[in-house]
């Protein structure tokens, strides 16, 4: 089961550099996400989702290979991934995984013009790895699915930034 938090940062450029940070510790495999997105507050007060999955192309790459395979046995290959792929495409696009946008929407109107939140569905971590590489930005749990004892180790982490 994966847990959903959010922080929230004084712009959306610390935000992008965190999740830059989660990624590379993904690739350590230190955190396994399943989601995760950028809620900017813009200054003029408008919201900007800022998604790291984009379920339209990733449907599009599926339905060509599928489309490919079906359109070789009608020997039409490149007809079929053409279909297969507009088809994968709009399925994708219309499907909402990960973190809902509605909830989403309502924890960026929490925040203050011009700040973001990060917020993560966190499959696995290992937090003695991951608090370190993050705990320099900073930033304010706004939300979050941990156990109160997790929650308070990550809150503790982040309210002491240190010199980056």
């Amino acid at each position: 089961m994966s847990n959903l938090i959010a922080v929230a940062y004084d712009d959306v450029g610390t935000a992008r550099n965190v999740l830059g940070t989660l990624n590379e510790l993904g690739i350590e495999h230190a955190i396994a996400l399943d989601d995760a997105v950028i809620v900017e507050h813009r200054p003029d007060g408008k919201l900007k989702l800022h998604q790291t999955t984009k379920p339209g192309a990733v449907g599009a790459a599926g339905g060509a290979l599928w489309g490919g395979v079906i359109g070789l046995l009608f020997l039409a290959p490149f007809l079929g991934m053409a279909v297969g792929a507009a088809t994968g495409g709009a399925i994708g696009a219309a499907s909402d995984i990960g973190v809902d946008d509605q909830f989403m929407k309502q924890l960026g109107e929490e925040l203050t013009p011009g700040s973001a939140a990060l917020i993560v569905l966190v499959r696995d971590s290992t937090p003695d790895k991951v608090l370190p590489r993050i705990s320099p930005y900073g930033g304010r749990v706004i939300h979050s699915s941990l156990s109160d004892e997790t929650e308070e180790q990550l809150r503790e982490a982040l309210s002491v930034p240190a010199a980056r």
